[in-house]
Protein backbone atom coordinates (compact mmCIF):
# COMPACT_ATOMS: atom_id res chain seq x y z
CA UNK A 1 0.00 0.00 0.00
CA UNK A 2 1.43 3.84 -1.14
CA UNK A 3 0.57 6.39 1.32
CA UNK A 4 0.16 10.42 1.03
CA UNK A 5 -0.06 11.82 4.03
CA UNK A 6 -1.19 15.41 4.58
CA UNK A 7 -1.19 18.03 7.05
CA UNK A 8 1.65 16.84 9.26
CA UNK A 9 5.14 18.54 10.89
CA UNK A 10 8.06 16.48 9.49
CA UNK A 11 11.09 16.29 11.17
CA UNK A 12 13.89 17.11 8.91
CA UNK A 13 17.68 16.37 9.46
CA UNK A 14 19.39 18.95 7.38
CA UNK A 15 22.94 17.00 7.86
CA UNK A 16 23.71 19.73 10.79
CA UNK A 17 20.18 19.69 12.83
CA UNK A 18 16.36 18.89 12.78
CA UNK A 19 13.80 21.28 12.34
CA UNK A 20 10.24 21.04 11.61
CA UNK A 21 8.51 21.23 8.48
CA UNK A 22 4.99 21.59 7.44
CA UNK A 23 4.85 19.48 4.12
CA UNK A 24 3.10 16.33 3.35
CA UNK A 25 5.01 13.10 2.65
CA UNK A 26 4.69 10.28 -0.07
CA UNK A 27 5.58 6.71 0.62
CA UNK A 28 5.45 3.96 -2.20
CA UNK A 29 6.91 0.87 -2.03
CA UNK A 30 7.87 1.28 1.73
CA UNK A 31 10.13 3.94 0.50
CA UNK A 32 9.89 7.86 0.73
CA UNK A 33 8.95 9.15 -2.52
CA UNK A 34 8.76 12.77 -2.22
CA UNK A 35 8.67 15.24 0.40
CA UNK A 36 6.57 18.25 -0.41
CA UNK A 37 4.94 17.26 -3.84
CA UNK A 38 4.81 14.29 -5.85
CA UNK A 39 5.86 14.69 -9.48
CA UNK A 40 6.36 11.11 -10.36
CA UNK A 41 3.74 8.69 -12.77
CA UNK A 42 0.15 8.66 -11.49
CA UNK A 43 -0.57 6.19 -8.47
CA UNK A 44 -3.10 5.31 -6.01
CA UNK A 45 -2.72 6.93 -2.62
CA UNK A 46 -3.79 5.60 1.16
CA UNK A 47 -4.44 9.36 2.69
CA UNK A 48 -3.51 9.79 5.82
CA UNK A 49 -4.78 13.33 8.09
CA UNK A 50 -1.91 14.05 10.50
CA UNK A 51 -3.12 17.09 11.67
CA UNK A 52 -1.68 18.03 15.14
CA UNK A 53 0.87 15.31 14.52
CA UNK A 54 4.79 14.77 14.54
CA UNK A 55 5.90 13.01 12.02
CA UNK A 56 9.81 11.86 13.10
CA UNK A 57 11.85 8.72 11.88
CA UNK A 58 11.68 5.91 14.38
CA UNK A 59 13.56 5.61 17.08
CA UNK A 60 16.92 3.09 16.88
CA UNK A 61 17.53 1.40 19.73
CA UNK A 62 21.36 0.31 19.56
CA UNK A 63 21.73 -2.60 22.32
CA UNK A 64 19.60 -4.42 23.89
CA UNK A 65 18.35 -7.99 25.27
CA UNK A 66 14.58 -7.99 24.47
CA UNK A 67 14.22 -11.83 25.77
CA UNK A 68 15.11 -11.10 29.25
CA UNK A 69 11.96 -8.68 28.97
CA UNK A 70 10.87 -11.72 31.09
CA UNK A 71 13.16 -10.85 33.67
CA UNK A 72 11.36 -7.41 34.04
CA UNK A 73 12.20 -6.10 38.20
CA UNK A 74 13.27 -9.31 38.20
CA UNK A 75 16.92 -8.79 40.24
CA UNK A 76 17.14 -5.29 40.94
CA UNK A 77 18.88 -3.54 43.66
CA UNK A 78 21.89 -5.80 43.85
CA UNK A 79 25.67 -5.52 42.31
CA UNK A 80 26.30 -6.29 39.01
CA UNK A 81 27.90 -9.81 39.41
CA UNK A 82 25.12 -10.53 41.34
CA UNK A 83 22.49 -9.21 38.77
CA UNK A 84 24.03 -11.36 36.11
CA UNK A 85 25.88 -14.58 37.92
CA UNK A 86 23.46 -15.52 40.72
CA UNK A 87 19.99 -13.99 39.29
CA UNK A 88 19.68 -13.56 35.82
CA UNK A 89 22.12 -16.49 34.41
CA UNK A 90 20.37 -19.03 36.31
CA UNK A 91 16.84 -18.45 35.14
CA UNK A 92 18.62 -18.14 31.74
CA UNK A 93 19.38 -21.55 31.61
CA UNK A 94 16.45 -22.86 32.72
CA UNK A 95 13.45 -21.13 30.65
CA UNK A 96 12.84 -23.07 27.00
CA UNK A 97 13.94 -21.64 23.80
CA UNK A 98 10.28 -20.81 23.03
CA UNK A 99 10.25 -18.64 26.30
CA UNK A 100 12.16 -16.27 24.06
CA UNK A 101 9.47 -15.96 21.03
CA UNK A 102 7.02 -14.36 23.76
CA UNK A 103 9.36 -12.23 25.18
CA UNK A 104 10.22 -10.74 22.07
CA UNK A 105 6.95 -9.57 20.97
CA UNK A 106 6.32 -8.43 24.25
CA UNK A 107 9.12 -6.11 24.14
CA UNK A 108 7.93 -5.13 20.94
CA UNK A 109 5.13 -4.18 21.74
CA UNK A 110 6.48 -1.91 24.24
CA UNK A 111 8.82 -0.47 21.64
CA UNK A 112 6.08 0.17 18.79
CA UNK A 113 4.09 1.99 22.07
CA UNK A 114 7.32 4.46 22.61
CA UNK A 115 8.34 5.06 19.04
CA UNK A 116 10.80 2.66 18.48
CA UNK A 117 11.21 1.38 15.31
CA UNK A 118 14.78 -0.34 14.82
CA UNK A 119 16.84 -2.56 17.63
CA UNK A 120 20.15 -3.80 17.90
CA UNK A 121 19.96 -7.56 19.97
CA UNK A 122 22.03 -9.85 21.46
CA UNK A 123 20.28 -12.78 22.64
CA UNK A 124 20.96 -16.31 23.94
CA UNK A 125 17.82 -18.50 22.45
CA UNK A 126 17.74 -20.15 18.79
CA UNK A 127 15.88 -18.12 16.08
CA UNK A 128 13.48 -16.93 18.15
CA UNK A 129 14.55 -13.33 18.31
CA UNK A 130 14.30 -13.55 14.35
CA UNK A 131 10.95 -15.57 14.12
CA UNK A 132 9.69 -12.53 16.91
CA UNK A 133 11.14 -9.73 14.27
CA UNK A 134 9.26 -11.00 11.28
CA UNK A 135 6.28 -11.70 13.04
CA UNK A 136 5.95 -8.21 14.97
CA UNK A 137 7.36 -6.27 11.50
CA UNK A 138 9.89 -4.27 13.18
CA UNK A 139 13.47 -4.19 12.36
CA UNK A 140 15.86 -6.37 13.91
CA UNK A 141 19.83 -6.68 13.56
CA UNK A 142 20.17 -9.57 15.82
CA UNK A 143 23.30 -11.08 17.17
CA UNK A 144 23.77 -14.87 18.93
CA UNK A 145 25.79 -14.18 22.58
CA UNK A 146 29.43 -15.76 21.55
CA UNK A 147 31.34 -17.42 23.63
CA UNK A 148 34.45 -19.09 24.22
CA UNK A 149 38.02 -19.89 23.24
CA UNK A 150 37.90 -20.84 19.83
CA UNK A 151 35.18 -20.15 17.51
CA UNK A 152 34.85 -23.39 15.72
CA UNK A 153 35.24 -25.35 18.80
CA UNK A 154 33.76 -24.45 21.99
CA UNK A 155 32.35 -21.85 20.48
CA UNK A 156 31.10 -23.76 17.30
CA UNK A 157 27.45 -24.71 18.69
CA UNK A 158 26.48 -21.04 18.95
CA UNK A 159 28.22 -19.53 15.76
CA UNK A 160 26.29 -22.44 13.76
CA UNK A 161 23.15 -21.26 15.72
CA UNK A 162 23.74 -17.42 14.37
CA UNK A 163 24.68 -18.37 10.60
CA UNK A 164 21.65 -20.77 10.47
CA UNK A 165 18.95 -17.71 11.92
CA UNK A 166 21.00 -15.67 9.26
CA UNK A 167 20.33 -18.17 6.32
CA UNK A 168 16.19 -19.03 7.33
CA UNK A 169 15.25 -15.31 8.42
CA UNK A 170 17.55 -12.69 6.98
CA UNK A 171 15.62 -10.46 4.94
CA UNK A 172 15.42 -6.77 3.60
CA UNK A 173 14.21 -5.80 7.78
CA UNK A 174 16.23 -8.54 9.20
CA UNK A 175 19.81 -8.42 9.66
CA UNK A 176 21.93 -10.76 11.52
CA UNK A 177 25.23 -9.69 13.46
CA UNK A 178 28.08 -11.48 14.63
CA UNK A 179 28.00 -10.57 18.90
CA UNK A 180 31.05 -12.32 21.03
CA UNK A 181 30.13 -11.42 24.04
CA UNK A 182 32.25 -9.47 26.21
CA UNK A 183 35.89 -9.72 26.80
CA UNK A 184 35.51 -11.84 30.04
CA UNK A 185 33.69 -14.72 28.03
CA UNK A 186 35.56 -14.39 25.01
CA UNK A 187 39.29 -15.05 24.03
CA UNK A 188 41.33 -13.07 21.64
CA UNK A 189 41.36 -16.13 19.17
CA UNK A 190 37.54 -16.10 19.37
CA UNK A 191 37.63 -12.21 18.93
CA UNK A 192 40.19 -12.59 15.91
CA UNK A 193 38.44 -15.49 14.35
CA UNK A 194 34.42 -13.02 14.74
CA UNK A 195 36.70 -10.41 12.93
CA UNK A 196 37.55 -13.02 9.88
CA UNK A 197 34.00 -14.33 9.76
CA UNK A 198 32.73 -10.81 9.95
CA UNK A 199 34.68 -9.63 7.09
CA UNK A 200 33.89 -12.59 5.21
CA UNK A 201 30.20 -12.84 5.38
CA UNK A 202 29.76 -8.50 5.11
CA UNK A 203 28.18 -8.79 8.69
CA UNK A 204 28.30 -5.86 11.38
CA UNK A 205 29.78 -7.01 14.80
CA UNK A 206 29.21 -6.16 18.48
CA UNK A 207 29.87 -6.75 22.09
CA UNK A 208 29.54 -5.47 25.22
CA UNK A 209 33.13 -3.71 25.92
CA UNK A 210 34.32 -1.68 29.26
CA UNK A 211 31.07 -2.08 30.77
CA UNK A 212 32.21 -2.42 34.67
CA UNK A 213 35.50 -2.06 36.89
CA UNK A 214 36.15 -4.99 37.45
CA UNK A 215 35.87 -6.21 33.77
CA UNK A 216 38.66 -3.65 33.01
CA UNK A 217 41.15 -4.46 35.93
CA UNK A 218 41.36 -8.11 34.69
CA UNK A 219 41.68 -7.46 31.19
CA UNK A 220 44.42 -5.41 31.92
CA UNK A 221 46.10 -7.44 34.26
CA UNK A 222 45.87 -10.57 31.46
CA UNK A 223 47.00 -8.53 28.89
CA UNK A 224 48.74 -5.35 30.20
CA UNK A 225 46.09 -3.28 28.15
CA UNK A 226 42.37 -1.68 28.54
CA UNK A 227 40.16 -3.67 26.65
CA UNK A 228 39.50 -0.80 24.07
CA UNK A 229 43.24 -0.57 23.65
CA UNK A 230 43.26 -4.85 23.71
CA UNK A 231 40.29 -4.87 20.65
CA UNK A 232 42.13 -1.85 18.94
CA UNK A 233 45.57 -3.75 18.48
CA UNK A 234 44.24 -7.10 17.11
CA UNK A 235 42.35 -4.84 14.42
CA UNK A 236 39.01 -5.58 15.52
CA UNK A 237 37.76 -2.15 16.20
CA UNK A 238 36.56 -0.53 12.76
CA UNK A 239 33.13 1.25 10.75
CA UNK A 240 31.13 -2.17 11.01
CA UNK A 241 31.82 -2.77 15.19
CA UNK A 242 29.18 -1.44 17.63
CA UNK A 243 30.25 -1.57 20.88
CA UNK A 244 27.79 -1.54 24.01
CA UNK A 245 28.48 0.66 26.91
CA UNK A 246 31.84 1.41 26.83
CA UNK A 247 31.69 3.35 30.14
CA UNK A 248 35.11 2.58 32.14
CA UNK A 249 37.35 4.42 29.80
CA UNK A 250 40.97 4.85 30.86
CA UNK A 251 44.48 6.89 28.97
CA UNK A 252 43.67 7.38 25.00
CA UNK A 253 40.69 4.83 24.94
CA UNK A 254 38.70 7.57 23.47
CA UNK A 255 40.78 8.66 21.25
CA UNK A 256 41.56 4.72 19.79
CA UNK A 257 37.92 4.71 19.83
CA UNK A 258 37.63 7.93 17.46
CA UNK A 259 40.39 6.82 15.46
CA UNK A 260 39.18 2.99 14.74
CA UNK A 261 35.75 4.49 13.63
CA UNK A 262 33.49 1.70 15.88
CA UNK A 263 30.49 3.15 17.01
CA UNK A 264 29.39 3.33 20.50
CA UNK A 265 26.25 2.48 22.48
CA UNK A 266 25.55 4.11 25.58
CA UNK A 267 22.96 2.63 28.11
CA UNK A 268 22.94 5.41 30.73
CA UNK A 269 19.81 3.87 32.85
CA UNK A 270 21.37 0.31 32.97
CA UNK A 271 24.79 1.31 33.92
CA UNK A 272 23.70 3.66 36.65
CA UNK A 273 21.17 0.93 37.89
CA UNK A 274 24.13 -1.64 37.85
CA UNK A 275 26.55 1.27 40.12
CA UNK A 276 28.84 0.89 36.56
CA UNK A 277 28.68 4.51 36.11
CA UNK A 278 28.16 7.05 33.27
CA UNK A 279 29.95 6.46 29.75
CA UNK A 280 31.97 9.37 29.27
CA UNK A 281 29.89 10.68 25.93
CA UNK A 282 30.14 14.47 25.87
CA UNK A 283 34.02 13.29 25.83
CA UNK A 284 33.49 10.97 22.95
CA UNK A 285 31.01 13.60 20.91
CA UNK A 286 34.19 16.07 21.23
CA UNK A 287 36.71 13.50 19.93
CA UNK A 288 34.50 12.59 16.93
CA UNK A 289 33.13 9.03 18.25
CA UNK A 290 29.63 8.00 16.63
CA UNK A 291 28.00 7.96 19.68
CA UNK A 292 24.22 6.10 19.99
CA UNK A 293 21.74 4.91 22.69
CA UNK A 294 20.34 1.90 23.49
CA UNK A 295 18.49 0.93 26.50
CA UNK A 296 19.98 -2.52 27.06
CA UNK A 297 17.73 -5.38 28.53
CA UNK A 298 14.26 -4.66 30.65
CA UNK A 299 16.38 -6.84 33.67
CA UNK A 300 18.53 -3.76 34.21
CA UNK A 301 16.86 -1.11 32.68
CA UNK A 302 13.81 -1.68 33.41
CA UNK A 303 12.24 -0.41 30.53
CA UNK A 304 12.65 -0.23 26.56
CA UNK A 305 11.60 3.06 26.64
CA UNK A 306 14.09 5.51 24.30
CA UNK A 307 12.12 8.03 24.92
CA UNK A 308 13.25 7.67 28.49
CA UNK A 309 16.61 7.09 27.78
CA UNK A 310 17.42 10.57 25.61
CA UNK A 311 16.23 12.24 28.81
CA UNK A 312 17.77 10.65 31.35
CA UNK A 313 21.09 11.00 28.86
CA UNK A 314 21.02 14.60 28.41
CA UNK A 315 20.06 15.40 32.32
CA UNK A 316 22.88 13.39 33.26
CA UNK A 317 25.47 14.83 31.48
CA UNK A 318 24.32 18.23 32.08
CA UNK A 319 24.76 17.31 35.88
CA UNK A 320 28.17 16.02 35.66
CA UNK A 321 29.31 18.28 33.23
CA UNK A 322 28.16 21.11 35.81
CA UNK A 323 26.99 22.96 32.28
CA UNK A 324 23.89 23.05 31.12
CA UNK A 325 24.17 23.18 27.85
CA UNK A 326 25.91 19.80 27.61
CA UNK A 327 24.25 17.15 25.35
CA UNK A 328 21.51 19.38 24.19
CA UNK A 329 18.27 17.88 22.50
CA UNK A 330 19.49 18.04 19.00
CA UNK A 331 22.67 15.92 19.78
CA UNK A 332 20.35 13.63 21.82
CA UNK A 333 17.84 13.23 19.24
CA UNK A 334 20.93 12.62 16.65
CA UNK A 335 22.36 9.95 18.83
CA UNK A 336 18.80 7.95 18.77
CA UNK A 337 18.40 8.29 14.97
CA UNK A 338 21.06 9.29 12.54
CA UNK A 339 24.20 7.89 14.28
CA UNK A 340 21.94 4.62 15.01
CA UNK A 341 21.85 4.68 10.96
CA UNK A 342 25.25 5.30 10.63
CA UNK A 343 26.17 2.29 13.25
CA UNK A 344 24.18 0.15 11.15
CA UNK A 345 25.96 1.23 7.78
CA UNK A 346 22.16 2.78 6.49
CA UNK A 347 23.13 6.32 6.61
CA UNK A 348 21.21 8.08 4.67
CA UNK A 349 18.27 4.99 4.41
CA UNK A 350 17.04 5.37 8.38
CA UNK A 351 16.80 7.78 10.36
CA UNK A 352 15.74 10.56 8.88
CA UNK A 353 12.49 11.76 6.43
CA UNK A 354 13.82 11.72 2.85
CA UNK A 355 13.12 11.04 -0.19
CA UNK A 356 14.92 7.48 -0.77
CA UNK A 357 14.75 6.37 2.73
CA UNK A 358 13.13 3.88 4.11
CA UNK A 359 9.77 4.58 5.40
CA UNK A 360 10.40 4.05 9.17
CA UNK A 361 8.08 6.54 11.10
CA UNK A 362 6.50 7.67 14.23
CA UNK A 363 3.45 10.01 14.56
CA UNK A 364 3.45 11.97 18.03
CA UNK A 365 0.46 13.74 19.13
CA UNK A 366 1.34 17.12 19.43
CA UNK A 367 -1.77 17.68 21.40
CA UNK A 368 -0.66 15.47 23.94
CA UNK A 369 -0.28 16.95 27.60
CA UNK A 370 3.25 16.23 27.95
CA UNK A 371 4.37 18.42 25.14
CA UNK A 372 1.39 20.92 24.47
CA UNK A 373 1.85 23.65 24.10
CA UNK A 374 4.90 23.57 21.14
CA UNK A 375 6.88 26.15 22.03
CA UNK A 376 10.26 24.03 20.73
CA UNK A 377 9.13 20.63 19.45
CA UNK A 378 12.98 19.85 19.42
CA UNK A 379 13.06 20.24 23.16
CA UNK A 380 10.09 18.47 23.88
CA UNK A 381 11.30 15.31 22.41
CA UNK A 382 14.08 15.01 25.01
CA UNK A 383 13.04 16.76 27.83
CA UNK A 384 8.76 16.54 27.74
CA UNK A 385 8.31 13.33 25.46
CA UNK A 386 7.88 10.21 27.96
CA UNK A 387 6.93 7.20 25.17
CA UNK A 388 2.97 7.41 25.64
CA UNK A 389 2.74 10.24 22.67
CA UNK A 390 3.74 8.08 19.78
CA UNK A 391 -0.01 7.25 18.39
CA UNK A 392 1.15 5.44 15.46
CA UNK A 393 4.60 3.49 13.93
CA UNK A 394 5.08 2.72 10.38
CA UNK A 395 8.38 0.11 9.39
CA UNK A 396 9.04 -0.15 5.71
CA UNK A 397 6.03 1.76 4.90
CA UNK A 398 3.57 -0.37 6.73
CA UNK A 399 1.52 0.92 9.71
CA UNK A 400 2.46 -1.93 12.67
CA UNK A 401 0.48 0.08 15.14
CA UNK A 402 -2.18 2.80 14.20
CA UNK A 403 -3.61 4.77 17.28
CA UNK A 404 -2.56 2.72 19.52
CA UNK A 405 -3.86 -0.31 18.36
CA UNK A 406 -1.20 -3.16 17.52
CA UNK A 407 -1.87 -4.61 13.65
CA UNK A 408 0.58 -7.08 14.14
CA UNK A 409 1.00 -8.43 17.72
CA UNK A 410 -1.60 -10.07 19.47
CA UNK A 411 -1.29 -8.49 22.69
CA UNK A 412 -3.66 -10.71 24.74
CA UNK A 413 -2.32 -13.43 23.67
CA UNK A 414 1.70 -12.34 24.22
CA UNK A 415 0.03 -11.49 27.84
CA UNK A 416 -1.14 -14.94 28.34
CA UNK A 417 1.83 -16.95 27.46
CA UNK A 418 4.00 -14.50 28.84
CA UNK A 419 2.16 -15.02 32.48
CA UNK A 420 2.52 -18.41 32.43
CA UNK A 421 6.17 -18.93 31.35
CA UNK A 422 6.80 -16.81 34.37
CA UNK A 423 4.64 -18.59 36.81
CA UNK A 424 6.52 -21.63 35.85
CA UNK A 425 10.41 -20.73 35.70
CA UNK A 426 10.69 -17.38 37.04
Amino acid sequence: MNHKIINGNLLIFDGEKFKTEKKDLYIKDGIIAAIGEYAGEDTKWEVTDAKDRLIMPGLINAHTHVYMTLLRNYADDVDFSEWLFNRVSPVEDRLPVEAAYWANLLGFAEMFRTGTTSYVDMHMYKCMSAKAARDAGIRAFIGRGLVGNDLFEDGLRRYEEAMAERKEYESSRIKIILSPHAPYSCSEKLYRQVAEEAEKHGLLKQTHLSEGITEVENVLKETGKTPVKWLYDIGWLNEKTILAHCVQMRDDDIGLLADSGASVVTNPASNAKLGNGFAPAVEMQKKGVNLCIGTDGTSSNNTLNMFREMGILSLIHKGIQKDSTAMPAQSVIAAATVNGAKALGMKDELGEIKEGAQADLIFIDLKSPSLFPNNNIISSLCYSANGSEVESVMVEGKFVMKNREFLTIDYERVCWEVEKITEKYL
